[in-house]
């Protein structure tokens, strides 16, 4: 049976593509940041899945929790991110929210796939998909959400350039744009069901392989620019 580890499963995006997998046979473990979510997230998900309890920016939390894992797992899922703070337009910006939503978005999936890596060695077929966002896009020149749109563009070239680095151990690395999300940070209005995306992902997880290493895909599949 796969294994997989999928971050922020609590809701949202991470919720589905935890439902999704197990419902194709993965054991999933999913990481939230308090009990009280381990505990609800595991009576909603029921068997074949596992919380562990850390913060994605507490990286000597995640080191416990990988320390604390034996299994070998088969794909990665860096999925956690915010979309704060308030206050991010280039001549109004709240540099502290600043901080934190690149310590989420982007310092966090280098960290989590860093720490588990011994786990993803094991496994001889693994890979890891990050999930990013079309607002990451260069081509863009919007100033709103300013924080966010540089946290994703980072977290592109951060993943880009683990993709290189793990080329020659045959493990590729990807990311994703799930596109608007109809979930608690894209808002009601959002053009995507999440349970959608979700199936989507884990099918661009299904086909990646080193060919496709590096690269930027839309959930439906297709590459999409930087």
């Amino acid at each position: 049976m796969p294994t997989c580890l999928i971050t922020a499963t609590n809701r949202g995006i991470g919720l589905e593509l935890a439902r999704k997998a197990l419902a194709d046979g993965w054991t999933v473990y999913g990481s939230v940041r308090s009990q009280s979510a381990a505990q609800e997230s595991a009576e909603t998900l029921g068997e074949g899945y596992v919380p562990l309890v850390f913060d994605v920016t507490d990286h000597d939390g995640v080191r416990r929790a990988a320390e604390d894992l034996d299994e070998v797992l088969d794909l990665l899922i860096n999925n956690a991110g915010i979309i704060t703070p308030d206050r991010q337009s280039p001549l109004d910006m709240d540099f502290e929210g600043f901080l934190k939503t690149l310590e989420v978005n982007t310092l966090a999936p280098l960290a989590v796939s860093q720490i588990f890596l011994p786990h993803l060695r094991r496994s001889g077929v693994a890979k890891i998909l990050t999930i990013s966002s079309q607002m990451s896009w260069m081509g863009y020149r919007k100033p709103d959400t300013l924080a966010y749109r540089a946290s994703k563009a980072a977290v592109n070239k951060v993943m880009q350039g683990l993709a290189t680095e793990l080329e020659p151990e045959g493990i590729p690395v990807a990311l994703i744009d799930p596109g608007w999300v109809r979930t608690s940070m894209g808002g009601a209005a959002a053009d995507n069901c999440p349970a959608d995306v979700a199936a989507g992902i884990l099918a661009v997880a299904a086909t990646l392989d080193l060919e496709r290493t590096g690269r930027f895909f839309k959930w439906t599949g297709e590459e999409r620019p930087f």
